[in-house]
């Protein structure tokens, strides 16, 4: 098997180039924490691209803007457990190995020198990327799934080997082993992870909060059928919470008791994209749209909804103490208040010779190119101080790098 810095020059056509180490790479500074009561950090579900997510956390612990809050669904859940389950000083480590764990070095049986040279154009990489992607589909991904043998047909109706095309059941021994569960049901860092009951089809949160998580918890959270097999938790049988929302941004700003937070979004499907070219660029447009979650619909209307409570907590105020005090006021009370909240988009953006097959593309090569995107956009994001300013009370700030252009 060739090593990383073998693949690295060879995506580059075998001009040789430094291996971009996570570990290794700084290049900004690190600044005071901002004045909110909460830091949370948001992670939607997105197979492979995961590790944007990862480079994104990165970027964020070397600016000490550690969150006290992870939320995820999906690939999500589970960087965010491996966050919240290790200390602040060892989150990318452990996050660099496991995703180094998971992806697999393509065979030098294949990896030759017209291979190299085929990596040099845009056409060349997405073949790459379709070898790759097809080879996760027959021997999946290490530690993480495995093509189910025999296939689930050749299984009896109402056994669970019937209902998935692979087996999860490595995946279970690589969260232990990344992922100290002690420390999540301990410390100060909250944990949620978003899944969906099968049978009422209603999307709930696992929160550390209220649940002693484990690591069904996190592979419920990405069960995605008819892929991976539901998870059973206490009698019931969930499956990915992508199904019903691929962001679990509402439920972090619907906490009560409500706080001062700054957000970071971290979205790995882009809801604005160019109209397709061809079927496989259809395929492709379908999944951004219909896993994007709207995140900046979703937003614009937290933005109105919080305006209004800012409102109605100012006109609560100007009631005399006798209209104050009545139940209807006191339970309109419960809802209004003058909270600021601060939100930051990061969203991955599909390089061109990527296609739908992105996010079970499980190489070394993709985790690397998405680890490096998502670190790099956080780095150029934060380099606006306005980006951590908190806002005026009662309302919403947005930030989006690819949105607002900046820089």
């Amino acid at each position: 098997m060739p090593d990383d810095a073998t693949l690295d020059a060879a995506s580059s056509g075998g001009r040789s180039r430094p291996v971009w180490d996570p570990l290794l790479t700084k290049t900004h500074r690190s600044r005071p924490r901002p004045p909110f009561e909460c830091i949370a950090l948001v992670l939607q579900g997105g197979g492979a691209l995961g590790a944007y997510q990862a480079g994104v956390y990165q970027a964020l612990v070397e600016a000490e803007l550690q969150p006290d809050w992870v939320a995820g669904i999906s690939i999500g859940a589970i960087n965010a457990a491996i966050i919240a389950g290790n200390p602040p000083e060892k989150g990318v480590e452990m996050l660099r190995s496991f995703w180094q764990s998971i992806t697999a070095a393509p065979p030098a049986l294949w990896w030759s020198a017209w291979i190299s040279d085929l990596a040099r154009g845009d056409q060349g990489r997405t073949f790459i990327k379709r070898l790759n992607a097809t080879a996760a589909l027959v021997w999946g991904a290490p530690g993480f799934f495995e093509l189910r043998l025999p296939p689930p047909w050749l299984h009896p109706a109402g056994i669970l080997d019937a209902t998935s095309f692979y087996v999860t059941n490595l995946l279970r021994a690589t969260l232990e082993r990344f992922i100290d569960f002690d420390r999540i049901n301990s410390s100060a860092t909250r944990l949620s992870l978003g899944a969906v009951n099968v049978r009422s089809g209603n999307l709930v949160y696992f929160d550390s909060t209220t649940h002693t998580i484990g690591p069904e918890h996190v592979m419920a959270s990405g069960a995605l059928p008819p892929g991976f097999p539901a998870i059973e938790i206490e009698g019931e049988h969930y499956w990915d919470g992508g199904l019903v929302s691929n962001t679990p941004l509402g439920w972090v700003v619907k906490d009560d008791p409500r706080r001062d937070t700054l957000a970071f979004q971290v979205d790995l499907w882009s809801a604005r994209g160019e109209f397709p070219r061809d079927l496989e660029e259809v395929a492709m447009r379908q999944k951004e749209i219909q896993y994007s979650s709207r995140t900046r619909a979703r937003t614009d209307e937290f933005k109105s909804v919080q305006r209004l409570r800012a409102a109605l907590a100012d006109l609560l105020q100007m009631l005399p103490p006798d209209l104050r005090s009545r139940p209807e006021a006191q339970q309109l009370a419960r809802v209004a208040d003058h909270k600021a909240f601060s939100l930051v988009h990061l969203i991955y953006r599909s390089k061109h010779y990527e296609r739908h097959s992105k996010d079970y593309e499980f190489s070394r090569l993709a985790m690397q190119e998405h680890w490096q995107a998502g670190y790099i956009d956080a780095v150029r994001t934060l380099r606006h101080p306005e980006v951590l300013e908190r806002p005026r009370a009662g309302d919403v700030s947005t930030f989006d790098l690819a949105y607002d252009g900046r820089e």
